[in-house]
This record gives C-alpha cells, structure tokens and sequence, in this order.
C-alpha cells in the first residue's frame, strides 16, 4: 500500500476525470511545546468533536528536543464553534538551543494569533504564519545566540468537517481516510524540487544525501513563501489526521503508518509510531499529532503534560469589531 497524493485518490476511485480535490495552495509573499492542549469546559456537540494526543520525543542521538508539538481545543464553545481546532508541529534548526526556541516560537505565535481574528481560516493561518517568520528572523537578528535559526511549521484547522492547513518546511500532514493515506502537504526540500523536474523518483530522493535540505523555513529570512490549501474531502466520523516531523516518517514507511493508523486508541497508535522511528535509529526528534473527528459524548484525552516554557494563551476572545 502506498500513500495517495489528494488528486490521485480521487482518480483511485472514481477514475481520471476528475477535479483536483485540494484547492491548489496559494503561495503569497510574506513581508512582514512542546505539547499542549486546552479543556472543553462542555460536552461535546452533535456535530462532532476532535480528540487528540500529542507525543514529543527526543530520540536517540539528539541532546535536545527541538520539535514543537501543539493541539488547541479552545474551552470557549462560541470561539471553538467559529475557528475550530488548531494542530501544529514544528520542527526547529540552530545550535545551542536557538532550534528549541524558533519552534516553540511559531507554536505560540500561530495560536495566539490565529484565534485573535475574525478572517477565514485561511486568511488568519497565513496572518499568524507571516507574524510568526517576521518574529523569529528579528529575534535571530538581535540576539547572536540564535543567529540563523529557524523552523518548519504545519498547521492544521478543522472546523466543522473541513479541514484548512498552512504549510513550510518538511514537516507534514497526512488525511487518513477510508483505509487510504493521503499526504496533505508537499515538501520544501531540495529532492522534492528534483522529482517535480522529473530527475530524480522517490526511491532515489529517499536515499539522496541532500534530502533534508530545505527550500523554504520559518524564521531564515524575512519574506517566506507559504502553502495555503483546503481540503475538499469532508473529514468524517472515523476520519484521523497525522502531522509529524521528519523524524517519524524518516524511519516509517507508508505502509506502517497505514497500518498503525488502522489501530482504534489513539494514544496507543501515537507511541507505537515513536517507538518505532526510535527501534530504526531515531537520529532525530521525533513528534506526532494524531487527531480524529467524534460524534459521541466522549470525555476528552487527559490533558498533555506541558514541556513548553514559553508562554502560551490559550483563552482568546475574538475583537469586537
């Protein structure tokens, strides 16, 4: 089994003469923790709920965990009804912590400000995105510590059942959806810029000594290129969505993800991943956030331990305009 792009499992099941199912990402000029997660202070609505587990890792080799890991599930009914759910990861570079402080950095900046407006999902991630890469590159700029730093960032909306991402680096979100894995966001790498060009397939890229360079980062410079896209499949009951950083699908294959993703307990599903990019090398950090769409009264997952010490809002109140 392999995971399908979001064009190709449409024509998987319905044939060649088909639209594209993802809205083709916007790229706009930007020129402007490590796991948390919120309580519903009510129950779920019929119209379904999300539930979420977050799981950061060290690895094997690093000294440092420079991977960010965020789910937000607003305890304000009215707000989460309006923008939804956030899930973010974000996967930091930089010596002598300055990776550790870009990722916890976009993390905080994506979510506060992407619930501070009233704009289309769209419109606020590639807000808070903007906001987020100025900030990271002014701080990387006053501070010689952090010379250079930046990050990978992949965030994710769901409301209602859509599903809205923005996207640069290498980090990446999968849509698993009727026993198919269907990658949400394409690389910034400098081998995914090979295979478009058609030079190079992707059992070369996998094996190419340059395929963690990355073409686009938070934080590096101070006019970013961002992926905008919206989902048209409808995340379903049973539905579940997958971000991770490099350091996961480095080491699994699609056909472990598959199968794991398969599994009915999430938090299960979450540590069998890590553990296995660990028993492979796990080199790298490795963070997962694993989610999926209820319509049952279920309790919430316990809330995740918070890693992250860079403060983080999580009450927002939308602008009275």
């Amino acid at each position: 089994m392999r995971a399908y792009t979001m064009r190709n499992f449409l024509k998987h099941l319905f044939g060649k003469n088909v639209k594209p199912v993802l809205s083709e990402p916007t790229r706009e000029e930007v020129t402007t923790a490590t796991s948390i997660e919120t309580e519903p202070t009510t129950p779920p609505t019929a119209t379904g709920d999300l539930n979420a587990v977050v799981v950061s890792d060290i690895g094997n080799v690093r000294k440092n965990n420079e991977d960010t890991g965020l789910f937000v599930r607003l305890a304000d009914e009215g707000i989460r009804r309006f923008k939804g759910y956030l899930l973010l990861v974000a996967d930091g570079m930089g010596g002598h912590l300055a990776g550790e402080i870009a990722s916890q950095m976009a993390a905080e900046i994506v979510s506060r400000e992407y619930f501070q407006h009233r704009d289309t999902a769209e419109k606020s991630l590639m807000r808070a995105f903007q906001l987020a890469n100025r900030q990271i590159y002014d701080e990387s700029h006053q501070h010689e510590t952090f010379r250079g730093m930046g990050t990978t960032c992949t965030a994710v909306v769901v409301h209602n059942e859509q599903i809205v991402f923005a996207h640069v680096g290498d980090s990446r979100a999968y849509l698993f959806k009727n026993g198919q894995l269907i990658q949400l966001t394409e690389d910034h790498t400098y081998v995914q810029e090979l295979i478009k060009k058609g030079e190079i397939d992707e059992a070369t890229a996998a094996r190419h000594p340059e395929r963690n360079v990355l073409t686009q980062a938070m934080g590096t410079k101070p006019d970013l290129r961002v992926d905008i896209g919206r989902c048209i499949l409808p995340f379903d009951p049973g539905d579940r969505l997958l971000l991770c950083s490099d350091g996961l699908y480095e080491y699994c294959r699609e056909d472990d993800l598959i199968r794991l993703l398969q599994q009915e307990s999430l938090p299960n599903v979450a540590a069998e991943l890590v553990q296995m990019a660990k028993n492979r090398g796990g080199h790298d950090n490795i963070t997962v956030v694993l989610a999926e769409r209820t319509t049952t009264s279920v309790q919430p997952p316990p809330r995740e331990t918070r890693e992250i010490e860079v403060p983080i809002t999580l009450d927002y109140e939308l602008p009275h305009e």
